[in-house]
């Protein structure tokens, strides 16, 4: 009885670790560079869908590349909601998000088992949070770009805080100011 319940215990154990070292694994699986989508976009573009979720505004004014397959935002500006503690609009979640993803993909002749990448500005307000959001919703496959279009603020020098180290933009690939009406998100 005793070597039983302590047999459990161990077995207990062991299967918490692999499952925190699977949890963890899959937490970094999550993130890809800009360049490495942008070599799966080329190499393999018809067995994935590339989606860039920020507000089409947004996009507007800091650029956009042709690489992605649409733009289906995660998170809506909402220009009656001024948070004046942080000095901008509140962002509220896309109640089509989903599904417009979903029917992105059934467009390319894809399911919710294929390769979605989805990329924001910098990666850890949007990108990440609209992977786990499509993960929960019963998408198996969804990456995001880790620092995004825009890439991550410089911590010193005479540019300290503008967004000039990693990202798409940053490490030169394709990308303008001249929006595809075709791949921007028209509700």
């Amino acid at each position: 009885m005793q070597e039983e319940t302590i047999m459990k215990q161990i077995l207990t154990a062991v299967l918490a670790t692999f499952a925190i070292a699977l949890s963890a694994q899959a937490e970094e699986a999550l993130s890809l560079t800009p360049q490495e989508t942008y070599d799966m976009v080329q190499e393999q573009g018809d067995e994935l869908l590339f989606v860039d979720v920020r507000d089409p505004v947004e996009i507007m004014f800091i650029g956009f590349t042709d690489a992605v397959d649409k733009n289906i935002p995660f998170k809506l500006v909402d220009r009656s909601a001024f948070l004046a503690d942080k000095g901008r609009f509140a962002m509220n979640t896309n109640p089509e998000f989903a599904a417009d993803v979903e029917k992105a993909l059934k467009e390319k002749g894809l399911s919710k088992d294929d390769l979605v990448i989805t990329m924001c500005r910098s990666g850890s307000t949007r990108g990440k949070p609209s992977a786990e959001y499509l993960l929960e919703r019963g998408f198996t496959n969804v990456k995001y770009i880790d620092h995004g279009f825009q890439g991550s603020g410089a911590k010193e020098g005479k540019k300290k805080g503008m967004r000039i180290v990693n990202g798409w933009q940053n490490d030169g690939l394709p990308w303008s100011m001249t929006l595809n009406p075709e791949k921007i998100y028209r509700p």
